[in-house]
């Protein structure tokens, strides 16, 4: 007991004089964090490095580095020759519409232009806002047009004075006045005898706006055919199957777009270049190679006389028609002879087709085929 006795004082005196410790006062800037032993490394020593662990710096997860996205380039503006053909607009806030889809059919045609002239908030009712009949007249002379293209009646839903009485919207005497002023400006348009394209009025959401435009449709066709014009019907491309109106249809690519702004009423990007398709049809066959993409300069021979057709029972003679393409022919192989250009049978014998179509007979099988039923047979 008496040998153990200076043995525990030892440990005793070790460990208290480890956990005290000398402090040593050192200046600011030298001063380092040094890492204190823990007993067991004091008693049997190790873990005493004397040299300094360099801090590792911590690491950071690689973020994978993209490339910037480059926007592409432009596309070139084709720029348009001197003599050019002019398409004139005019008309209210759906015209605006459509001379931009027009502007856009013919982006890359060097040889034809857009004119912009409609007025959004105008019409034929409020001639004490904007008198299209006389403004007309100045803008024709001003442009003047190779096509005039209208659009008008959005704004119309509105009385008529007439003989100084207010009568409601679609009423015997509205009616009659409406078609005197749509008279009047087609006039004040053909001052140039010019091509004239009066594009109808689409469906709106209101059913009793839309019920206005059937019978502004009406008019504008009975005045423009009058008056020799083409009045060109959009109405099946903004409703359904059943006559209705929808927001959303096919476009020009025959995908499924918007067509309508969320009012019913306004037309979107993808709805106005579809009310400029129905005219740019027209619009082509007018204007023949002249609204090509290729075209440097225009002359005599890709710039052709563009004329106005008779009104009916004026000359209607001189004006000739395509004679309808014949349909009997059971090959349907797209030959190119029109119905009166096509001869008739020379032979009096008819064939065995004719035999068949025509007289219900079945004629005889040759010897030796499966379906001869001739007996006796032949030997062969």
């Amino acid at each position: 007991m008496s040998n153990r006795l200076p043995l525990l004082r030892c440990i005793v005196f070790l460990l208290v004089t480890a956990l005290a410790g000398p402090i040593v006062l050192q200046p600011a800037q030298a001063q380092e964090r040094v890492e204190r032993k823990s007993f067991l490394q004091l008693l049997f020593g190790g873990g005493g490095s004397t040299k300094k662990q360099e801090r590792q710096p911590a690491r950071t997860s690689r973020v994978a580095r993209t490339a910037p996205r480059v926007a592409p380039p432009p596309e070139p503006v084709v720029e348009k020759l001197e003599n050019a053909r002019k398409i004139l607009v005019v008309g209210d806030f759906l015209a605006n519409r459509t001379a931009d889809g027009l502007s856009e059919a013919f982006a890359e045609a060097p040889g034809v232009v857009i004119i912009d002239r409609a007025n959004g908030s105008s019409g034929l009712v409020r001639d004490d806002y904007y008198d299209w009949p006389g403004e007309a007249r100045q803008i024709v002379e001003e442009v003047q047009p190779s096509i005039i293209v209208v659009q008008l009646g959005s704004n119309d839903r509105q009385q008529l004075v007439v003989d100084g009485e207010r009568e409601p919207v679609r009423s015997v005497k509205w009616l009659a006045e409406y078609e005197r002023r749509a008279q009047l400006l087609i006039d004040a348009l053909q001052q140039r005898k010019v091509p004239l394209l009066w594009i109808g009025m689409p469906a709106f959401k209101s059913t009793s706006m839309t019920t206005d435009m059937v019978a502004f449709n009406g008019v504008f066709r009975t005045q423009v055919e009058k008056a020799g014009g083409e009045f060109i019907d959009i109405w099946d491309g903004f409703v359904d199957e059943d006559g209705k109106f929808i927001f959303t249809g096919s476009d020009i690519n025959g995908q499924q777009v918007r067509l309508r702004g969320s009012d019913g009423i306004n037309m979107t990007k993808a709805g106005s270049r579809k009310i400029a398709f129905y005219a740019e049809k027209s619009i082509r066959r007018l204007l023949g190679d002249a609204a090509s993409t290729g075209i440097s300069t225009l002359d005599s021979s890709n710039f052709p006389e563009i004329f106005m057709p008779p009104a009916p029972g004026e000359n209607a003679a001189a004006f000739m028609r395509t004679m309808p393409v014949a349909m009997t022919d059971p090959a349907l192989d797209g030959g190119s002879a029109l119905l009166g250009e096509m001869p008739s049978t020379a032979g009096l014998v008819r064939s065995p087709r004719d035999q068949l179509v025509l007289d219900g007979v079945l004629p005889e099988a040759p010897e030796g085929r499966v379906d001869n039923f001739a007996w006796p047979r032949e030997e062969q």
